[in-house]
């Protein structure tokens, strides 16, 4: 006999519906077909316990599965339910009435039990597309998948919960997120703040601009004297995620596995931090079997980079293409991938081996050339990717002990949400274009028009600095910024000024 149940399988960060046929004929082995891996073909093993751990048989016959399309590449233990409910179906033991109706996805225990899989929103979101009444998955999966409205989201714990599906009789009810209530939910800023620290107002305007503009920073500066504290603390001036981009990163967290049973959308922009001893397949993402990276389970967030230097070249190197492009594309023979990777880059490091090279009060160790050689595993390519290059000076005795309490981040994020609905009425009739620092350079001579002092100070840095063009269009981009900030309609030179100001340690006047 011939039953046909459906599951999913995700490519990227989208689902493609599986068809998964049994047949069930005579003879006595079993065949798995379909372009199936280790993790599939294993399956019938788990399949064969869990089905008499529930009572019933195992038939004795030859079972073929199809995993269609065939042409291409099945992954991961997800097929383990709708395999194990087409053969019981197909054996006659159970009703497959209901069988064309629902989704399933789930790996299986020898017990029966039910364990949660990876992908379960871009996969609730295909079976909508494709018309399917109900979705039935793990219990720890169910609110992920149920923020998709329209769709019956069935938990179940085990086997045994699927055949009562199916004979419809079971007292189950599907599972329903209030997707607007969830998403406005109030997200109390908590634990870390921008009035924590003392001091560093530059490096704190620094910050709100890269913020109001999405730019990338670079933070120079001495061991101890606030890098890594102000970088942890930018998330908490973001503006907070629309609907669009927590489906979007949402979705990138559930394809990595990294979302928790009991969240059902991401709500907060996420903050990555991954160590100087990261490979590039870490970073960027791939494997033999391509996972999201690091820039991608930053999309939409904070990639922090500390300890910049020690960072193997190579590993820095992937970063140049998805900082412009902000989406990684991951090729092997047979597909590919894409993975958006639309983040925001803080960096920190030291001036130099030691960390003390023109620190005002401590005397570096190190020579020139090996100041210049520290330096040199940064390439010029990447800094100039990089839009804001900030020296951070140790926090003075007065201002360390001062009492009274710095601006607080509520306040500064609510004048970057309000900048930043300047950026998104001025791009309003541009798709995936939402803040300045993601400006073309068709967009930069749109947008960032020079009066002639303006126009003769940035011609005059960029003699004396040597700077790129690419370095020109960063800077034009930040002044786009500053003057948003200030309500300024026009670009004026004090706004190019201070752009400049932040481009001071760019490659060929570092430390001068």
């Amino acid at each position: 006999m011939l039953v046909t149940t459906y599951s999913s399988s995700v490519y990227g960060i989208e689902a493609t519906t599986i068809s998964v046929e049994v047949n069930i004929s005579t003879g006595t082995r079993y065949y798995m077909v379909g372009l199936p891996d280790n993790a599939v073909k294993e399956s019938l093993q788990r399949v064969e316990s869990a089905i008499m751990a529930i009572g019933y048989r195992m038939p004795r016959q030859k079972i073929v599965v199809n995993l269609a399309p065939a042409d291409m590449r099945k992954e991961g233990s997800s097929f383990d339910l709708s395999i194990a409910i087409g053969i019981l179906a197909a054996s006659g033991q159970i009703s497959s009435t209901l069988l064309a109706q629902y989704l399933l996805m789930g790996e299986l225990s020898l017990d029966g039990t039910i364990q949660p899989v990876k992908g379960a929103l871009p996969s609730a979101i295909q079976a909508l597309k494709d018309g399917f009444k109900g979705f039935i998955l793990p219990e720890e999966n169910t609110r992920e998948a149920a923020v998709v409205t329209g769709l019956a989201v069935l938990p179940v714990r085990n086997l045994k919960d699927v055949v009562a599906i199916c004979a419809e009789k079971s007292d189950i009810q599907p599972v329903y997120i209030d997707l607007e209530k969830e998403f406005l939910q109030e997200n109390e800023q908590t634990g870390a703040d921008f009035s924590d620290v003392k001091g560093q107002e530059n490096i704190k305007r620094a910050l709100e601009i890269a913020a109001a503009g999405g730019h990338n920073v670079i933070l120079i500066g001495p061991p101890g004297s606030g890098k890594t504290m102000l970088a942890k603390r930018l998330p908490t001036i973001l503006p907070p995620l629309s609907m669009e981009e927590s489906l979007e990163t949402t979705k990138i967290h559930s394809v990595a596995g990294q979302l928790k049973s009991r969240i059902s959308l991401m709500t907060k922009r996420p903050f990555r931090a991954p160590h100087h001893t990261t490979s590039d397949v870490a970073l960027v993402g791939g494997g033999t079997h391509p996972q999201p990276g690091e820039i991608s389970l930053a999309h939409n967030g904070v990639l922090f980079l500390d300890e910049l230097p020690e960072f193997k070249r190579a590993v820095l190197e992937v970063l140049r293409q998805p900082i412009e492009s902000r989406n990684i594309t991951i090729s092997r023979a047979r597909f590919s991938v894409d993975y958006p990777a639309s983040f925001m880059l803080i960096a920190a490091m030291n001036p130099c081996p030691c960390g003390y090279y023109n620190h005002p009060e401590k005397t570096c160790i190190c020579g020139s050339a090996m100041v210049q050689r520290y330096l040199s595993r940064i390439s010029g390519p990447l800094l100039d990717r990089i839009d804001l290059h900030v020296e951070v000076t140790p926090v003075a005795f007065k201002e360390l002990t001062d009492t009274q309490q710095g601006e607080k981040s509520m306040v500064i994020r609510a004048r970057v949400i309000e900048v930043r609905k300047i950026q998104q009425e001025r791009f309003k009739e541009l798709k995936n274009l939402h803040s300045n620092a993601q400006m073309g350079s068709k967009l930069v001579r749109q947008y960032c028009d020079l009066d002639e002092p303006s126009a003769q100070l940035i011609k005059v840095a960029m003699e004396r600095l040597g700077l790129s063009a690419r370095a020109y269009d960063r800077i034009l981009r930040v002044a786009r910024t500053i003057a948003d900030m200030d309500g300024s309609t026009n670009i004026a030179s004090q706004h190019i000024a201070e752009a400049i100001h932040f481009r001071s340690l760019d490659r060929e006047n570092w430390g001068g």
